[in-house]
């Protein structure tokens, strides 16, 4: 799918998930519809609704597009779920609001630095497409496949293996020297980035996804009856975006290669909340994933690295059986590997560059979002 097609779906998710809180608005509202529980009541059943669309999408699991509208469901949530705290400016500095409030924003510091490192593994898949491309060169709309070509082409497949095999080295490599999403901007953006210059960075070379993970998971329970009572509702609100932040991010490291990744976080929202269905749906897929023979030591669940790796292996194994001259069936044979080479080649080349705008566009609304939630407290 061309990037262009991925804004546009993009664009489209944005404006249909937001349908429940329009459809209040698009006409005189009764006193129900304008009031709080009925906001967030629609709030829950978006939530739910966004989440069922992605458990039942024909986007193939954990591919780039798939991870496209994973990111246009949080960036939906987090619209409203922003807007609703914004309405309700006087609650959120009152116990208990102002814990769940404070304890969101912490977990949304931690989920930075999971985009940062999400970012460093999008550089390192590129890494790989350019050992891809060297391949296509050497072997792609060659009218002779001679010698020196195929072992050019083997030479870029060996990197290539090493490189995916050697993912926490080369992770390590790209942290210590890769800059994030706010330090080319921090100019622009004035004083809303300026506080976050220590995040500016890609994670360190000790820092760990596994770890960061199980930060922003400790402690997300939900609100008892009375701390519901007592902040008319919008602590269940806290309490589904925490879980929203906590699985998004949870797909990412489980999809994409960073430090020290890992998929034993738990999840275990009550099924009183319509959304909790299918995100322990989602959940259970992506482990089943991960279980099969050949993704049990991937370095990322991801669709089109698997397919990186399977292609690589063919071909790898077709070239060690080519003699020169090479026969007709030979090169015929190659000619196919070169074809699903590109193919794949293609499919990353449009991807990722809408992929990573798409995670510094999450890295940049959670940081407004922090710095205009910290404001409306002091301000309170």
């Amino acid at each position: 799918m061309p990037a262009t097609d991925f804004q546009g779906a993009s664009r489209s998710l944005l404006r249909a998930g937001r349908v429940f809180l329009n459809q209040v608005h698009s006409m005189e509202p009764t006193h129900e519809e304008s009031s709080l529980p009925f906001i967030l009541d629609s709030f829950q059943k978006q939530v739910a609704e966004l989440f069922n669309d992605l458990a039942t999408s024909d986007l193939e699991l954990l591919s780039i597009p798939w991870l496209h509208k994973l990111l246009d469901v949080f960036l939906c949530c987090h619209q409203e779920f922003k807007e609703i705290m914004c309405n309700n400016k006087g609650l959120l500095n009152k116990s208990p609001m102002d814990r769940y409030v404070s304890e969101y924003f912490e977990r949304s510091v931690k989920a930075l630095d999971i985009c940062n490192a999400i970012r460093d593994g999008i550089e390192q898949i590129r890494q790989w497409q350019k050992q891809l491309e060297i391949v296509l060169c050497a072997l792609d709309n060659q009218k002779i496949l001679g010698e020196g070509q195929i072992r050019r082409a083997r030479k870029a497949l060996i990197e290539l293996v090493i490189g995916m095999l050697d993912e926490k080295e080369s992770a390590a490599e790209l942290a210590h020297r890769n800059w994030s999403f706010g330090r080319r901007n921090a100019q622009k953006d004035g004083s809303s980035l300026s506080n976050f210059r220590s995040l500016s960075w890609s994670v360190s070379r000790s820092w760990s996804a596994v770890r960061q993970l199980q930060a922003i998971g400790n402690s997300i329970s939900a609100p008892k009856p009375n701390e519901v009572m007592a902040t008319n509702g919008l602590v269940g609100a806290v309490f589904t975006m925490n879980y929203v932040l906590l699985f998004i991010m949870w797909a990412l490291v489980a999809a994409i290669p960073c430090q020290d990744r890992g998929l034993q976080t738990h999840f275990s929202a009550p099924r009183q909340y319509g959304w909790a269905i299918p995100i322990h749906s989602l959940h259970e897929k992506i482990l089943e994933e991960s279980k099969k023979k050949d993704r049990k030591n991937a370095c990322g669940l991801l669709k089109e690295i698997h397919e990186v790796e399977k292609c690589v292996r063919q071909m790898n194994e077709l070239i060690d059986t080519v003699q020169f001259p090479l026969t007709e069936e030979k090169e015929r044979d190659v000619r196919e590997k070169v074809k699903d080479i590109g193919m794949v080649y293609d499919g990353i080349k449009e991807g990722l560059d809408p992929l990573e705008r798409q995670v510094r566009e999450v890295f940049h609304r959670i940081v407004r979002s922090r710095s205009d939630g910290l404001d409306s407290i002091c301000h309170s």
